[in-house]
């Protein structure tokens, strides 16, 4: 196995490990990033006491930084390189951690909205860079192999962004749930409110520091030039209309948008559904949340192993039938939550990210499928539908702001906008493998 990595990190007498390794440790700093950032909904929504929905807007600053940022990324790629994308990405990345400390000065939540939307702007710039970055790093017969090995690392970071959350920020908040809170006077709320601030932002200046330090490497580090960029130079406008003509490309962002929405939705409001789960057993809300979190994680490492154990079927079933198959099973799963009201329908959440698992970079991979040059903006296409992250979940947190709707728990029927993203994300797995046959 070791000989082999080696050989997919070497081309033409040149060994591109160390850069390899650097960049994918860019793929496990946004993976931090993102599941660092799910929990905080429900962290913001205490603090501030605050409804759901306005601690939702937590991720509509998150993923629309992806959407405004995905194509600028592209275009200063194409004229700059891979290397600098990746420090600009680094530098906005830093940028949005550090003002956190003047966020929480100011005591106001937007300012911590504006923070998530700088750094994941830079996220954006990252994730546009390294994935094109990992396939140019070596020969194009083996780019594929390269880039499932770089992302195999961002659940990685992931986990720990969920451990973080829990440890670090969860355990340590006041313990007061958010009805007690809303009993407090002004003094007392202020004095709980900076303490726990205090405490929220302490991780994000730490990893203000680490991305700090990978700059600085990366930036003195050799790293390997740019291969493609003498491919065509259209217009950007005309590079848009020629990509989004094609229709697998199309109904590929559209699918990534349902796609990036579920898995948001899922992983944000797991809390929520598992809160809701452990508190109608008589458990108060402090632990429910914290034995909710774990179960995050668990959901995580399910999701970290599936795809490991679905990138080995790739070799056997075509991609858009595999994809069809895992929103199958996702929608099957994400019925269970809807329909289940005890501990079964928590276990049906874990299991659906063991269905999302490859659903990402298969969708990716069948959309660019053949587009060439124009694979560097078909890349900040797919990147852009990220949005859905920022668009569905504070829909889905409406819902739950509802708290019963008909008798039935609000929670449970607002996963219903997951199970519509499955059937999109099944419509594209079926189209295309019918096109494949």
């Amino acid at each position: 196995m070791k000989k082999e990595n080696q050989s997919i990190l070497r081309h033409n007498g040149v060994n591109y490990l160390l850069p390899f390794i650097l960049i994918t440790a860019c793929f496990a700093l946004w993976g931090f990033a993102n599941d660092i950032t799910n929990p905080m909904v429900k962290a913001f929504s205490k603090i501030f006491r605050m409804s759901v929905t306005d601690g939702a807007l937590v991720q509509v600053a998150f993923y629309g930084g992806y959407f405004a940022m995905a194509f600028p990324a592209a275009m200063f790629i194409r004229r700059y390189s891979y290397k600098a994308g990746i420090l600009m990405g680094l530098g906005l990345y830093a940028a949005g951690a550090f003002l956190f400390l003047p966020a929480k000065l100011t005591g106001s939540y937007y300012p911590f909205l504006a923070a998530y939307f700088i750094l994941t702007c830079g996220l954006s710039f990252l994730e546009t860079s390294a994935n094109p970055y990992i396939l140019s790093m070596g020969s194009p017969e083996t780019a594929t192999r390269r880039l499932n090995l770089a992302q195999a690392f961002n659940p990685m970071g992931s986990l720990v962004g969920m451990w973080v959350a829990m440890n670090f920020i969860q355990a340590r908040l006041h313990p007061l749930d958010t009805a007690g809170r809303a009993q407090l006077s002004e003094a007392e709320f202020e004095t709980m409110k900076q303490a726990d601030l205090s405490v929220l932002i302490t991780p994000y200046l730490v990893i203000g520091l680490v991305i700090a330090a990978m700059f600085l490497v990366i930036r003195f580090a050799r790293m390997p030039k740019d291969h493609d960029g003498e491919g065509n130079r259209d217009s950007f406008v005309t590079t848009i209309r020629r990509i989004f003509s094609l229709r697998r490309y199309r109904w590929g962002v559209i699918a990534q948008f349902a796609y990036v929405g579920a898995q948001i939705m899922c992983w944000t409001f797991i809390i929520q559904y598992g809160t809701r789960v452990f508190m109608a057993d008589g458990m108060a809300e402090k632990a429910a949340e914290v034995l909710s979190q774990r179960y995050n994680i668990i959901a995580m490492v399910i999701f970290c192993s599936s795809r490991f154990v679905c990138t080995y079927l790739l070799k056997y079933i075509n991609p858009g039938r595999l994809l069809f198959l895992l929103a199958v099973a996702a929608s099957a799963f994400t019925a269970g939550v809807i329909l289940l009201r005890d501990i079964w329908g928590l276990y049906c959440l874990v299991a659906v990210s063991g269905c999302m698992s490859l659903m990402f970079p298969t969708i990716y991979g069948i959309a660019l499928d053949g587009m060439g040059d124009d694979a560097k903006f078909g890349a900040a296409g797919l990147i852009m539908a990220i949005l859905g992250g920022s668009v569905l979940p504070p829909l889905q947190a409406m819902v739950i702001d509802c708290g019963t709707i008909g008798g039935w728990p609000a929670v449970n029927l607002s996963f219903v906008l997951p199970l519509v993203c499955f059937f999109v994300v099944m419509y594209y797995g079926h189209s295309t493998a019918r096109e494949r046959r």
